[in-house]
């Protein structure tokens, strides 16, 4: 179930991934930069975030991303939006397109009652440029 598509984000991996495999599971830590833009806001994503996958003993992966957007709003007013974007996968395996659920937090007075108020999911799939996370809303936070 799809609302209106509110962000996309391009994805560009920026560095080598670390990775640790153990009795309980492994864990992968993924860094990335990219681009972001949409309706509601246009800027980069900064050059620290960091999608951290765990599979557990059970083979469950947790995909846990955390980054930092730098940008304007729709008014052109200069502002940040942090994104949490979760996902969890059976098996262990990703498969395209994924679904995550994101949590925003921001600095822009226009932006923060949408973001901080409204309910979105993400879906996550590899497109001729690379890796796009788009963001689409789907109701008020009860």
């Amino acid at each position: 179930m799809k609302g209106k598509m509110v962000l996309d984000i391009r994805i560009e991996f920026n560095g080598p991934s670390v990775q640790m495999k153990g009795e309980n599971g492994e864990v992968l830590m993924i860094p990335f930069k990219g681009f972001a833009e949409g309706g509601i806001f246009r800027g980069v994503v900064e050059p620290c975030g960091v999608d951290t996958q765990v599979v557990n003993a059970a083979g469950v992966r947790h995909m846990s991303a955390r980054y930092m957007l730098t940008g304007t709003d729709a008014a052109g007013e200069a502002c940040h939006i942090y994104v949490e974007n979760e996902g969890w996968f059976d098996g262990g395996d990703v498969t395209m397109p994924f679904r995550t659920v994101p949590v925003f937090m921001t600095d822009s007075a226009r932006l923060a009652p949408y973001l901080h108020r409204s309910r979105f999911v993400g879906e996550g799939e590899t497109l001729a440029d690379g890796l796009h996370i788009r963001f689409y809303e789907i109701g008020q936070k009860g």
